[in-house]
């Protein structure tokens, strides 16, 4: 397991950062879940933050403006430049006379030129496969990268293993912080698998023709976590756990077969790392995702009272159950996909996005979202073994696989009374 990309036991030091003073952070994705989270964390602990900077897509300019103000941050950004005009006059409302106003960037590539500006940790926060040029420009500047973009570690997956030290790279979603934890209860090569916990999202066990009736409205419903309407209905696919475990291989260099999926509705156990020799050691804490932000820009320290722990002075039940792939077939896809390699995960992840939005619009069932997505995977073919990969190979099998994904959408659109049917 020598090219692990999130490695607990090793501390990566990084090119710049003062480390008398708080850690200077850029925030990309400020004003999403991660990045208003994150935000939080650093108010609470003035002593070991300093954001330095923020960006954004650009559709919240008066939270970016009031965030930019309240941490007094050399630079904003916006990916959109119509959303410019906006920004400043937000900005001109809330700084005072007399006050410097921060540098602004706008444009698509705003977010990739903060990414690698001077700073001790990078969270990029960003949704989407459009946060692998920052993450790559993070990297590259050598700065310590507090992932939660997976996206980005998915579809460039080569291209970041290419450039990325061991440790320098923190992971932030729950599940690949747990295991990350986890890990540094043993030596690499005591680990048996990787067990990475779903909560099973709203329809956990229905049948797939039960799921077929399933509404937009319904599946946006998540049982345990508040997130953005993309990532919730991939939590209600679980396309989301199938895009968790790519990660975790790419992660933590550990074979497919050795990943293995379980559900647990309660989300308090967060993954698990079983070793050779029985012993399972599990992460666990409420599903609060402050926990693991605080731990992917506080590593090597842990912050205290990021978040609640659990109250073990109430009785409680915690309960896991197999996956039923019949039902949810995207996680053995995704596997499959992450084995194919190459931009075959560019594919799946372009294409899957394309079939939520078709679904949200109400021209594709619910179940056609998997089954689509596999359409468009199988049409794209093994990539070729032994080639390397580039930044353009990726965007342009992204290209096809979003276009091809919508035609097969628009021609699995379902009729007002088949629907009803």
């Amino acid at each position: 397991m020598t090219d692990s990309l999130a490695h607990p036991h090793l501390r990566f030091e990084p090119a710049s950062g003062n480390p008398d003073g708080p850690r200077s952070i850029v925030i990309l994705g400020s004003t999403g879940s991660i990045g208003t989270q994150a935000i939080d964390i650093v108010r609470r602990n003035p002593d070991r933050f300093r954001v330095t900077a923020l960006s954004a897509a650009g559709g919240r300019t008066d939270l970016l403006a009031e965030q930019a103000h309240q941490l007094r941050v050399a630079t904003v950004a916006v990916a959109r430049e119509d959303a410019l005009p906006a920004l400043r006059a937000a900005l001109a409302e809330r700084y005072g006379a007399g006050e410097p106003l921060p540098e602004i960037l706008a444009g698509p590539d705003a977010a990739t030129e903060l990414a690698a500006s001077e700073c001790h940790t990078v969270l990029n926060g960003i949704t989407g496969s459009i946060g692998l040029a920052p993450t790559l420009a993070a990297l590259k500047a050598g700065r310590v990268l507090a992932l939660a973009n997976k996206e980005s570690l998915i579809v460039g997956g080569p291209l970041v293993k290419a450039v990325a030290k061991p440790g320098q790279i923190v992971p932030v979603d729950s599940e690949h912080s747990a295991l990350f934890q986890a890990l540094a209860g043993g030596e690499r090569a005591e680990v048996r698998k990787l067990v990475v916990t779903a909560s099973g999202g709203p329809f956990r066990g229905r049948t797939k023709r039960e799921l077929a009736e399933v509404t937009p409205e319904q599946a946006l419903a998540h049982p345990t976590w508040s997130m953005g309407p993309v990532v919730t209905i991939n939590s209600a696919t679980l396309v989301n756990k199938g895009l968790e475990v790519i990660e975790a291989h790419l992660l933590f260099d550990v074979p497919f077969d050795r990943i293995e999926v379980v559900v647990h509705p309660q989300s308090y156990i967060h993954s698990m790392v079983e070793f050779t020799d029985g012993s399972t050691l599990a992460q666990a804490s409420p599903p609060d995702m402050r926990m693991p932000i605080a731990l992917g820009i506080g590593w090597p320290e842990r912050v205290p009272d990021a978040a609640p722990g659990v109250d073990w002075t109430k009785a409680r039940t915690w309960e896991f159950f197999p996956l039923d792939a019949s039902a949810f077939p995207s996680v053995p896809l995704a596997c499959h996909v992450g084995d194919l390699g190459g931009t075959a995960p560019a594919v799946f992840n372009a294409a899957n996005e394309e079939c939520v939005a078709a679904f949200l619009e109400g021209g594709l069932p619910f179940t056609g979202i998997v089954d689509t997505v596999a359409d468009v995977v199988a049409e794209h073919g093994t990539p070729a073994r032994g080639t390397s990969l580039t930044v353009a190979d990726v965007l342009e099998a992204e290209t096809w696989a979003r276009a091809r994904a919508r035609e097969l959408a628009a021609r699995a659109a379902r009729t007002p009374s088949e629907a009803r049917a």
